[in-house]
C-alpha cells in the first residue's frame, strides 16, 4: 500500500518517510501518475470526469492495481492533482507595488490558473491545503494583504473572499456547451416573448435591453470579472479605513 496522503503530498520533501514498496522498482513514479493525471484533466472536456483509475491505468500501461500502488484512492489522487497544480503555478511577483495591485495580481494569477485548469472548481476536498504547492501559494498570497495591516483572522477572510470571487467567475466564464442556442433563435424566439411579458416586468426588460445592447450578448463574462474585482478591491479598502 502507498503512504498516507500527508506523506504522498510531501514525498520529495527530506523529512518524507520511505515509500516502503518491496519487489521491483516502479515502472513509473507517483509524480508520473499524478502529472498523466492532470494530462487528462487537462485535454478532456469532461475534466475530472475522464479521470478514472481505470482509463489513467491505460493511459500508463499499467495494471490498475499498479496505480493503487501510488495512490490510495481516486479522491487522495485529486488532491495530489490539484496541489501540484498549485505548486507549478507561476506566483505573481510584487515588487515595491501597493497592496491593490498586488491583490489585482494575486486574483489575475488565480483566474488564470482556472481558465488553464477548469477541473480545480471540482476539487473541493480540504485536505488540499496540507500540500506543499498550496501552502507555498496560501504563504505568497498572504503576503498581498500585509500592507493593509488586518489581523491574522481578517488576513485570511480577506484573501478566502478575493479568491472566492475568482472561483465564482471563473465558473461563470465555463464555457457554455451551448452557447450562441439564443443568438440563433433570438430572431423566431423575440418577438414570441415580447407577445408574453407584455408591459410587465418594466425595470428587467429596460436593463436588460441596455445591458444587451452594451455587452452585444446575453453576458459578458470578462465584463463581469473586472467589475467584480474592482468593487472587491473597493472593498477591502474600505475594511483597512482607507477608503
Amino acid at each position: 500500500m502507498p503512504r498516507e496522503l500527508i506523506d504522498l503530498l510531501w514525498r520529495d520533501h527530506p523529512g518524507a518517510p520511505p515509500a516502503g514498496r518491496r519487489g521491483p522498482k516502479a515502472r513509473v513514479s507517483t509524480s508520473e501518475v499524478v502529472d498523466a493525471a492532470i494530462a487528462l484533466a487537462d485535454a478532456d472536456a469532461e475534466g475530472l470526469a475522464a479521470v478514472t483509475v481505470r482509463t489513467l491505468a491505460a493511459e500508463l500501461g499499467l495494471s490498475t492495481m499498479s496505480v493503487y500502488t501510488h495512490v490510495n484512492s481516486r479522491d487522495d489522487l485529486l488532491v495530489m492533482m490539484a496541489d501540484t497544480v498549485h505548486a507549478r503555478m507561476p506566483l505573481p511577483a510584487y515588487g515595491r507595488t501597493g497592496w491593490r495591485t498586488r491583490v489585482r495580481r494575486v486574483a489575475e494569477a488565480n483566474h488564470a490558473l482556472l481558465v488553464r485548469h477548469p477541473w480545480l472548481l471540482d476539487v473541493t476536498d480540504q485536505r488540499t491545503a496540507l500540500g506543499p504547492g498550496t501552502i507555498a501559494k496560501y504563504d505568497h498570497e498572504l503576503a498581498a494583504l500585509t500592507p493593509l495591516g488586518l489581523d491574522d483572522v481578517a488576513c485570511d477572510a480577506a484573501l478566502t473572499f478575493v479568491l472566492d470571487l475568482v472561483r465564482g467567475a471563473a465558473r461563470s466564464a465555463r464555457p457554455d456547451p451551448r452557447a450562441g442556442e439564443l443568438a440563433a433563435h433570438w430572431p423566431a424566439w423575440g418577438a414570441r416573448l415580447a407577445t408574453y411579458v407584455g408591459e410587465d416586468f418594466a425595470l428587467a426588460q429596460r436593463v436588460g435591453a441596455a445591458a444587451g445592447a452594451a455587452m452585444g450578448d446575453v453576458a459578458d463574462p470578462a465584463a463581469a470579472w473586472e467589475f467584480a474585482l474592482e468593487r472587491a478591491l473597493d472593498g477591502l479598502a474600505v475594511l483597512a479605513g482607507q477608503a
